[in-house]
């Protein structure tokens, strides 16, 4: 399958829909599409067309309507279609975000200890998310590893949150087995 561009504004708006859709497993209204996203409900009409006419978005019509995402929605959005995935918890400022799961977390700056930062894919919304947050990822389900940090700053659209790394944890494995 060729790969999808989609726009920032599209990509946002399937995010958005495929994130709620994971929460609620049923039809999801343009409005609340358009709360989650800030924008116009209109705004998100138009978007659904050009999303429907790419086969990501199907229409379910009625009162308890709205749309779903296709499997081609996950794929465009590189987001893999796991039965059960793992769960990597997200802590943030003590208390764990309960409707947000660890999807991936990127190490861009290793190098450099002073700019060690991670980027944390999120699925789930990254609205509650703000610059000086205290933010504890993990465990990893098989390295254990376990990421306290300050949230940098952070990607929408694509669903990320930089944190720069305070800490970062992983069990040695226990050389007397």
């Amino acid at each position: 399958m060729s790969t999808i561009e989609l726009t920032s504004s599209q990509k946002t708006i399937l995010r958005a829909l495929v994130d709620l859709y994971t929460q609620e497993e049923t039809a999801i209204k343009g409005e609340e599409i358009a709360e989650e996203v800030d924008r116009n409900p209109g705004t998100i009409r138009n978007q659904m067309q050009s999303l429907k006419a790419l086969q990501l978005v199907e229409g379910v019509p009625g009162p308890k309507g709205g749309y779903k995402p296709t499997t081609n929605a996950y794929e465009a959005l590189e987001i893999e279609q796991m039965d059960q995935p793992a769960s990597v918890p997200i802590v943030l400022n003590g208390e764990p975000v309960e409707d947000a799961n660890v999807q991936d977390v990127n190490l861009s700056s290793v190098f450099h200890p002073d700019l060690c930062r991670a980027e944390i894919g999120v699925r789930g919304s990254v609205n509650d998310f703000h610059e000086g947050d205290q933010v504890s990822v993990g465990p990893t389900p098989i390295s254990k590893l376990r990421i306290d940090g300050t949230v940098d700053g952070k990607d929408d659209a694509n669903n990320v949150v930089i944190i720069k790394i305070d800490k970062m944890i992983a069990p040695a494995e226990d050389p007397e087995h």
